[in-house]
């Protein structure tokens, strides 16, 4: 599908023309700045999983393939601390909230990554590209210690784009900052791209002596052996712009001489009832708390209700308005399927000027996504889609043929399909409420009505009501939908 794409470029602050660095194979790179593993991550990263894993859905689903690369950040002193903390090691904490993301993740609907790198196993690809900084005198090791171990920094001033993404003033910047040891960093904004190892911490043994690798330094690593020296799109909320993003530039384009991204691409924050999320304000929730009281689809729809750049507010409110759009989505669905069953007309003869009219909401949808990614007004569409498609299925003048269905469930399959709209299941095998069982009941209560026993026909609709099965009596029949969210 040739189609063009605008994307807005947080470096150039203006919408530019996307053209993939790998053009002629029709392949896009990502990579995603992912979790430090040491707790349940919150509503505002998810945010992020949810809106890149929604522009990876939206590049294939134009035609395009996708390497999508997001690391586990799994050595890092808030990771050292739990470990202290708990009486455990580092290597156990990852594993366990690595585990837990990918619950999580899961439920929102973010499909894996084409690679999960994590930094521990990627030491000797950090070695190499400090070993190459050091050697085009973009870094320097600090004096041995006690031990015969060395930090190493990166030297924010050779690097002269330094501050070029985030447009931070560095003199403003330097003037601000305190430098902890003068022996040690040169400069106030050098930053560390290996820390010699302290008591009680893990460590790798490597030319400066045993240590662990900084931050920064991990996804500069990872990124180019994944995906080359220059990618696609670098993406992560706007709060990673300085100083991780900016770092990362300054040492992937001093060791390699390329743009580390072609784009860059920062997710606006989300707000807690108006307030910035923080702890000390008592308003943060992890995705985890939501998808325990909501579920995790509303969440996804929250996140997409909204152009992924601007900041946007959470409440109670929003979340069951979430809810109620996604139940209206779902009842299309069971609609469909319903008619489908009993459909007794092959095809209408206004079928094919009725599809053409249905498809033209697919070009809808994806002129919006052109336009950087507007998933607000690619869900408006998708709900216009919605009302024409009812309104046709439900037209008591002309009962829809099954060519028309098949036309509308097809495109309702991609849409949802696209969004990642995806109903939360229950486990049928576990209550019993499965379609046989719930065909029996549906049965026995037209029976019962039959036989003017209208408390047992009550009875009978409000036991599948509890488990979210809802009835509706048509001049087709009865049918039942599932609303799978809690």
């Amino acid at each position: 599908m040739n189609k063009k794409i605008y994307v807005y470029n947080e470096i150039t602050r203006q919408k530019e023309l996307f053209t993939p660095v790998n053009a002629d194979e029709n392949r896009v790179t990502m990579y995603v700045c992912g979790p430090t593993v040491y707790n349940f991550f919150h509503v505002g990263n998810a945010r992020c999983f949810v809106v890149f894993d929604f522009i990876r859905r939206f590049l294939e689903y134009i035609g395009y393939k996708v390497d999508y690369v997001q690391n586990f950040t799994d050595i890092d002193d808030k990771m050292i601390q739990k470990a202290k903390d708990e009486n455990t090691s580092v290597k156990e904490i990852a594993e366990e909230y690595i585990a837990e993301y990918i619950k999580d993740t899961g439920g929102l609907g973010v499909r894996p990554a084409t690679v999960h790198p994590r930094a521990t196993e990627h030491i000797q690809e950090i070695i190499d590209i400090i070993n190459i900084l050091i050697e085009k005198n973009h870094a320097y090791p600090s004096p041995k210690d006690e031990n015969g171990n060395s930090d190493v920094y990166f030297s924010a001033k050779s690097f002269k784009d330094y501050g070029k993404l985030s447009k931070i003033d560095t003199d403003e910047l330097e003037s601000g900052a305190r430098v902890e040891v003068d022996e040690i960093k040169k400069d106030a904004l050098d930053f560390a791209l290996w820390k010699a190892k302290k008591e009680g911490e893990p460590y790798w043994y490597s030319p400066w002596g045993e240590g662990r690798p900084g931050w920064h330094i991990e996804c500069s690593a990872m990124a180019k052996k994944y995906l080359g020296e220059t990618v696609d799109f670098h993406c992560g909320g706007r709060d990673l712009a300085f100083p991780h993003h900016e770092n990362e530039i300054a040492q992937s384009e001093s060791a390699y001489g390329k743009p580390l991204a072609n784009f860059w691409l920062h997710i606006g924050l989300i707000n807690i009832e108006n307030k910035k999320m923080s702890k000390s304000e008592g308003n943060f929730f992890t995705a985890r708390d939501i998808s325990e009281k909501y579920g995790y689809m509303p969440m996804r729809y929250f996140v997409l209700a909204s152009t992924y750049r601007s900041p946007v507010n959470f409440s109670e409110d929003v979340i069951k308005s979430a809810k109620s759009s996604l139940e209206r989505i779902y009842e299309c669905g069971a609609n469909i399927d319903f008619l489908l069953k009993n459909a007794a007309v092959e095809e209408n003869i206004s079928d094919k000027k009725t599809i053409a009219i249905l498809r033209s909401y697919k070009e809808k949808v994806i002129d919006a996504l052109c336009d950087d990614f507007n998933t607000a007004d690619a869900i408006s569409v998708f709900f216009d889609f919605i009302r024409e498609a009812n309104t046709l299925m439900l037209n008591s003048e002309i009962s829809p043929s099954k060519k028309l269905l098949d036309e509308i469930k097809i495109l309702y399959g991609e849409f949802c399909g696209l969004f990642g709209f995806i109903p939360e299941e229950k486990n049928d095998a576990d209550t019993g409420f499965n379609d046989e069982y719930i065909q029996e009941q549906i049965e026995k209560r037209a029976a019962a009505k039959k036989a003017k026993d209208f408390k047992t026909a009550d009875n009978i609709r409000d036991l599948l009501k509890e488990q979210g099965i809802i009835l509706e009596d048509t001049p087709a029949g009865t049918k039942y939908k599932r609303i799978y969210i809690k």
